[in-house]
């Protein structure tokens, strides 16, 4: 029903950047915030960086001046460039919905929506 298809991830020296995009496509309804999320080795899931419908951001503390969310309305994407990598930001970032309506073929359905993931790896 939906789909949400991450790329841009790879290895990359520590101090490098990569830039992530996600697009997201299905019967949507409608969704409003567009988020980031990333899980470590042995850590818990956390969140990275939202963005609403309208624009405005959020952004954990270890992001903060160093990633940029994005979107695209009319392309249903979201971008995050990330700058001055560290070897702790290495883990599988997840472009997520946490909500959208979609059309079933039993009615509408509301519900959170993860992709696969993309694994960012930093490293010398």
């Amino acid at each position: 029903q939906v789909q949400l298809v991450e790329s841009g991830g790879g290895l990359v020296q520590p101090g490098g950047s990569l830039r992530l995009s996600c697009t997201v496509s299905g019967s949507i309804v409608r969704f409003n915030d567009l988020q980031w999320h990333r899980q470590a080795p042995g850590k818990q899931r956390e969140l990275v960086a939202a963005i609403a419908r309208g624009g405005s951001t959020n952004y954990a503390e270890a992001a903060k001046g160093r990633f940029t969310i994005s979107r695209d309305n009319n392309k249903n994407a979201t971008y995050l460039p990330m700058n001055s990598l560290k070897p702790e930001d290495t883990a599988l970032y997840y472009c997520t919905l946490p909500w959208a309506t979609v059309q079933t073929g039993q009615g509408l359905s509301t519900q959170e929506y993860w992709g696969q993931g993309t694994q960012v790896t930093v490293s010398s």
